[in-house]
């Protein structure tokens, strides 16, 4: 069990909303604390501390150590929300586990061989459809990480999840959605094929191509024009 990651948490009573935005004032952040069927626990942690945990990529994919009122707790990360504009942390969500209990958890994906990747030598590009995946486990069991290795794949290869090499006693859950597609190497020829275009339709435009609003007024003045043609014989018949 990875949890060499350690943050210190206090509990709080003040709650609602005037409370959350003077503990924010304070730099501080309220939380809560949920699961294995305890009582939740609000709770308050220093803002430059957790923005300091969560440069470490296993704050947000692996279990660690909350230590609420001295009293170590082994949580994960469930939620953080953050200010609308601000880079201010404004609320977190830990659960704790049991080491007898699976967890749901989303698991980063580390792309190695890029250096090798034949596909990538000729000119390719590596493009990632996924960067995590879903996982379900014993928390003994969690990976920091799945690794896929690129380094034998050609141009126009790819890999989907039925690819993945997973763990043993680790359930994919991500896959429940099908088998979807999680990297491909492949020739980026879209960006070139626009950035030839683009030139060509300019010169179109400035050689007195006629713009939407201009053409409906040339279709409305040719409409007129055929209906006056048309009016004219009928009248000089009534005249006769």
């Amino acid at each position: 069990m990875n949890n060499k990651l350690q943050l210190a948490a206090e509990t709080r009573l003040d709650v609602g909303k005037g409370a959350s935005r003077r503990l924010r004032r304070e730099g501080k952040i309220p939380a809560i604390l949920y699961g294995t069927d305890e009582t939740p626990q609000s709770l308050t942690l220093n803002h430059n501390q957790v923005s300091k945990a969560m440069e470490n990529q296993d704050f947000f994919s692996q279990i660690f150590t909350l230590n609420v009122a001295d009293q170590p707790i082994q949580v994960v990360l469930k939620d953080v929300q953050h200010h609308v504009y601000k880079l201010r942390i404004t609320h977190l969500d830990f659960m704790r586990i049991k080491a007898t209990e699976k967890i749901t958890m989303n698991i980063p994906l580390h792309f190695a061989g890029e250096a090798v990747c034949p596909g990538i030598k000729l000119g390719g590009i590596l493009s990632r459809a996924m960067s995590e995946i879903e996982v379900r486990c014993l928390p003994a069991d969690l990976p920091r990480f799945i690794e896929i290795d690129i380094s034998a794949m050609q141009l126009n290869d790819t890999v989907h999840l039925s690819d993945l090499k997973i763990p043993a006693n680790v359930e994919l859950l991500s896959i429940a959605h099908g088998n979807q597609l999680v990297a491909t190497v492949h020739l980026a020829r879209m960006a070139e094929e626009i950035a030839v275009a683009a030139p060509v339709a300019a010169e179109g435009a400035e050689a007195g191509a006629t713009t939407p609003a201009e053409g409906e007024k040339a279709e409305e003045k040719g409409e007129a024009k055929s209906k006056t043609t048309e009016a004219k014989p009928k009248a000089e018949g009534k005249s006769k």
